[in-house]
């Protein structure tokens, strides 16, 4: 396949961005009923953060990646493993393979989130607002978790999941926007474009 082949077939593919956004939507909210001890976390969540937190954004990864869109790439890649470490942390907790991680421990691993939805939320300044609103909302989420987590503050994690389910229907505002906006060729759900820069 040559370079001219290659850009049509990246062309001619559809755009994975609403996939992703969706799967990192719901799952987010589901988690996040947990947070805020409206659900148990159960096999549902689980399940949930497993294959359509992580193989969903996978899939729309590496999609992104063939379309040449390096933001989509590593937005999706990087929370398709968030989730597949999550699930395997929930898991592996679950069936006794390892033991309980201090919150400490919890804490510093959801910073570690924070600071990657930062960066995203740079990026995203060059994409429409919706892009910006999940991003950082992301990011605000995370630190109130890690900060909740050190603190060993169940308050303050209840708060961060009010937050995370926000974050989540933001998500999948804008997965929905970018979607119904490409099948109906206007804007059916505002996104705030952003200008093309100079």
């Amino acid at each position: 396949m040559d370079a001219i082949q290659f850009r049509q077939l990246q062309k001619s593919l559809a755009n994975p961005a609403p996939l992703g956004l969706l799967g990192l939507g719901i799952t987010t909210i589901l988690l996040n009923l947990n947070n805020t001890r409206l659900f148990s976390l159960d096999s549902m969540i689980i399940a949930m953060g497993l294959i359509l937190g992580a193989y969903a954004q996978f899939i729309a990864g590496l999609l992104s990646w063939i379309r040449g869109n390096v933001f989509g790439f590593t937005a999706f890649i990087a929370y398709s493993l968030f989730w597949t470490t999550l699930a395997g942390l929930l898991i592996f907790l679950k069936v006794n393979i390892a033991g309980i991680p201090e919150y400490s421990e919890l804490g510093y691993y959801l910073f570690g989130w924070s600071i990657f939805s930062i960066f995203m939320f740079v990026g995203a300044l060059k994409l429409h607002r919706g892009y910006m609103v999940v991003f950082g909302s992301l990011t605000l989420l995370f630190i109130l978790l890690a900060i909740g987590n050190w603190t060993e503050s169940i308050g303050l994690i209840s708060i961060a999941g009010y937050l995370g389910m926000i974050s989540g229907g933001l998500a999948c505002y804008t997965g929905f926007g970018i979607w119904l906006n490409e099948v109906y060729g206007r804007t059916i759900l505002p996104l705030g474009e952003a200008k093309p820069s100079h």
